[in-house]
């Protein structure tokens, strides 16, 4: 047997694996590293978040990944070039935080990394009969594996592809296996460039999970923010926002696109939520004279509008669902206040961490689950068809040397 092999055998055989989960979003603000200690696999799932940290991400590297970022033509010559870049970067980083948290890499079984998610195509949006979904996500896990000398498990979404699916949400899997209770029908919510929901109905029963995109999290807000305002990344505190008036000329016309109409599950992205869809929504409302405030005063209760909408819808037929809320979505007040004014119908709303999960360090997590099921899951525990989600084993291996 090759000594990988025995090595990887040998981690799935222990109690509990030391896992680091790391995800970089649509949002591009950092690279959230979640050091994480997990015991057991399946419904039996136990997680220990030992340390956690977002690596801001310069200049610098937001320059070169938005030159191909959500755009349908770019330099191939770039993109080929930055998606061993990025993996090499992202294995620096890792480096970096094992040294200050003074974990040794060798106590490391494994590393999860989601990569940087560059254009995200399901057939919906692409609509060439010939082809079905796809989603590309560059940041070479054979890079992060030789930089940081630890096996790295990546590339989670092309399996999800190659099953049927659209290569999202993935959050689904972790989900079910961490975050279902018999106690409480539960919707965990994400909110990050993009927002997307999961349904855990109390009865944990396998088929009535599903998973879809939402539409537009945080990504018109934060670009708009940075295109006009100097030195800002987002909308602080709502502090723009709330001293802005929504426009409910502008609000209907952000609320026209066919996405919102397609049954769940479904996927999107900044390839369709973007500041060209807003200057189009603001031309078809004749807008274009709003102020910066009103402008993101409406955006932000678009973006509440959307996810509201698709809460009401899950909440119809069971009863008391609770909202467990995750990613930068839940430090915006103001989105928080609508969605609570706009979902009579849910019981009550919490962030993750009232589940034992910093609701920033989410998404890490749930990739480092990902990768212990790659690596000790004994059986396919979720597979339910109808709502695309396929009973496979996510993740592609890559040896340090």
């Amino acid at each position: 047997m090759h000594p990988h092999i025995a090595a990887l055998y040998n981690s799935a055989l222990k109690p509990s694996r030391l896992i680091i989960g790391l995800m970089s979003g649509t949002s591009l603000d950092g690279l959230d590293v979640a050091l994480c200690k997990i015991t057991g696999a399946g419904l039996n799932t136990q997680i220990e978040l030992l340390n956690f940290t977002t690596v801001n991400y310069n200049a610098d590297y937001k320059g070169k990944i938005k030159q191909v970022f959500a755009k349908r033509e770019c330099d191939l010559e770039h993109l080929t070039l930055l998606h061993p870049w990025v993996g090499k970067y992202h294995g620096e980083i890792v480096q970096q935080c094992l040294a200050q948290w003074q974990v040794n890499p060798a106590d490391i079984d494994v590393i999860a990394s989601h990569g940087q998610t560059i254009y995200h195509c399901p057939q919906s949006q692409h609509n060439h009969s010939d082809f079905n979904h796809g989603t590309l996500q560059i940041g070479d896990s054979d890079q992060i594996a030789v930089t940081t000398g630890i096996t790295t498990i990546g590339d989670f979404r092309q399996k999800h592809i190659a099953a049927g699916g659209e290569g999202a949400p993935l959050a689904v899997y972790g989900d079910y296996l961490f975050f279902s209770s018999r106690n409480e029908n539960r919707i965990l919510l994400n909110m990050g460039g993009i927002a997307n929901l999961t349904f855990l109905p109390k009865s944990g029963a396998a088929d009535a999970v599903f998973s879809s995109d939402i539409g537009p999290g945080n990504t018109i807000m934060d670009a708009y923010v940075q295109r006009h305002f100097t030195n800002m990344h987002y909308d602080e505190n709502a502090t723009i926002a709330k001293a802005g008036t929504v426009n409910t000329r502008l609000l209907t016309a952000l609320c026209d696109n066919p996405f919102f109409a397609l049954k769940m599950p479904k996927t999107t992205g900044p390839e369709v939520f973007n500041l060209a869809y807003l200057a189009a929504a603001q031309h078809a409302s004749n807008t274009e004279h709003l102020s910066h405030q009103d402008v993101l005063a409406t955006l932000n209760r678009f973006t509440a509008q959307v996810i509201a909408n698709a809460l009401n819808n899950c909440a119809k037929n069971a009863p008391d669902c609770v909202v467990y809320a995750s990613g930068g979505g839940v430090h915006n007040l103001l989105l928080m206040q609508h969605l609570v004014a706009l979902c009579p119908t849910i019981k009550d709303f919490h962030n993750t961490q009232a589940l034992g999960v910093n609701p920033d360090a989410k998404e890490a997590v749930l990739f480092a689950i990902l990768a212990n099921e790659c690596l000790a899951g004994e059986q396919r525990l979720l597979d339910n068809q109808t709502q695309g989600i396929a009973g496979i084993t996510l993740g592609k291996v890559s040896f340090a040397d």
